[in-house]
């Protein structure tokens, strides 16, 4: 059965949570992820998103982090404060879903400018929540395209930490959070090694010069790289039929 490349990165995204889980999740692939996790594996997984609405049960695909499906099925609803504070700060929840304009081999992300901060070739949105849930939960999930300008060996500013400059560089500076678990685009799946992203997977059709290719840094592969595994038909029908049929995000 054939998929897209969004598709592949929505499953293994999913496969990422574990049941019983607190995620902080955001719209777009983590929001598909998190709902595909909670459908398949992981059904006690606790849902947050930013907005305040916590252990949310969606009937339908949300289509922001305030739509009203969150809050309808929610245990609690906070306020924005109370919910990075009593939650995020306070180190109570697990895994959350990121992105950005750039992620380095230590897991740092840009989301600020692309150049010199004072005078940049771009002015981007900003940190958001972003900071503090890389600063915070016990494991960072990224999901992103796979392309060079993408991927630098060193972010051209760093809006929501990884391990800094690698090995002991979140215990220097005070972070509570695990920092990044798993980096997932359309070719492969990464890891971290000693504060090091490492290629685990490469997706089916992906070689490892493609990635290569595609990464600003001499990559670090895993011993035992694999195929990454394509998404089964059940998988695959509760995107399409039951959480993205309209295909807002696919």
């Amino acid at each position: 059965m054939s998929y897209s490349d969004t598709e592949l990165m929505v499953v293994k995204a999913a496969q990422e949570l574990r049941d019983g889980d607190s995620v902080l999740v955001g719209i777009g692939i983590p929001n598909l992820a998190a709902n595909l996790a909670k459908r398949t594996h992981a059904p006690d997984l606790r849902m947050i998103y930013e907005s305040g609405t916590i252990d949310s049960d969606p009937s339908s695909l949300p289509l922001s982090i305030g739509d009203p499906v969150l809050a309808s099925g929610a245990a609690s609803i906070e306020s924005l404060h109370g919910g990075f504070n009593y939650y995020l700060q306070a180190g109570r929840i697990d895994a959350g879903f990121l992105g950005g304009a750039q992620v380095d081999k230590h897991g740092n992300i840009n989301s600020t400018v692309i150049g010199d901060y004072d005078d940049p070739d771009v002015r981007l949105p900003g940190s958001g929540g972003a900071c503090e849930i890389a600063s915070n939960v016990e494991r960072t999930i990224i999901t992103t395209s796979h392309q060079r300008q993408r991927f630098p060996e060193e972010v051209d500013f760093v809006t929501s930490p990884g391990f800094i400059d690698g090995e002991g560089g979140r215990e220097k500076h005070g972070l509570q959070g695990g920092g990044p678990a798993a980096v997932i685009t359309d070719m492969a799946v990464m890891g971290f090694q000693n504060e090091e992203m490492v290629v685990e997977s490469i997706h089916p059709g992906v070689d490892r010069e493609d990635v290569q290719e595609a990464t600003g840094w001499d990559i670090k592969f895993a011993g035992d790289v694999d195929e990454t595994e394509p998404p089964t038909e059940d998988e695959l029908r509760l995107i399409r039929d039951e959480l993205d049929p309209d295909g807002v995000y696919l």
